[in-house]
């Protein structure tokens, strides 16, 4: 299962009076995520600090900074919250406008945890999972029973053509592929013509 986030979110709280403003975001590559984190900071120039971290699924990249806070109080704290979440290629900038009361090392930390976890929370998970791109060509007379033999979940149905014969092009978990083309292979006494056209990461909850 891959997870990441879809567009960007942003989650806000205030302690002692320091203001914590997290953004999160989708990134593929370091360039997209060194690109975000360096705008968030340009629109907060003001802040005294823009702490963040990221985790890539290539090459299995994880970096963070403090940004100037003391050692292990904000990147680190930011980046457990990714990894106890299972987000990967996603980023999340914590910006800090100092309230002028000091919250020591483990206020910060706490701080720190609980923007980025609310930031993670504001956003709208993506869950992506192995599947088959398949192309099933079939006689109309089949139309019913197939559609309705067919599973409720790790399924999406991607196109449908009526043409001489019923095309349908579908998304199919990979863990129900076999016992799916088994199944249509039943209800069509082998009629049936099933092709794989890919193989993706997809998102069934779409």
């Amino acid at each position: 299962m891959y997870r990441s986030v879809y567009g960007e979110s942003e989650a806000k709280i205030v302690i002692e009076r320091s203001e914590f403003i997290a953004h999160i975001t989708r990134a593929e590559s370091e360039e997209e995520a060194v690109g975000f984190i360096e705008k968030i900071r340009s629109q907060n120039r003001r802040a005294r600090h823009n702490c963040y971290a990221y985790r890539l699924k290539n090459e299995n990249i994880s970096r963070y900074s403090d940004d100037g806070e003391p050692s292990g109080t904000a990147g680190a704290p930011i980046l457990d919250v990714l990894a106890k979440k299972g987000l990967t290629d996603t980023v999340i900038v914590v910006t800090r406008y100092f309230g002028g009361i000091l919250l020591g090392k483990g206020g910060l930390t706490r701080a720190y945890s609980q923007a980025a976890a609310l930031a993670a929370q504001e956003a709208r998970i993506m869950e992506l999972s192995p599947a088959y791109i398949i192309s099933l060509i079939f006689d109309y007379q089949y139309y019913d029973r197939i559609i309705h033999s067919l599973p409720k979940s790790g399924l999406k149905i991607l196109s449908t053509d009526y043409l001489q014969s019923v095309s349908l092009s579908l998304a199919v978990d990979c863990e129900l592929r076999q016992e799916l083309e088994k199944s249509l292979l039943d209800l069509t006494n082998g009629r049936i013509v099933i092709e794989e056209i890919d193989k993706k990461l997809f998102d069934f909850s779409e």
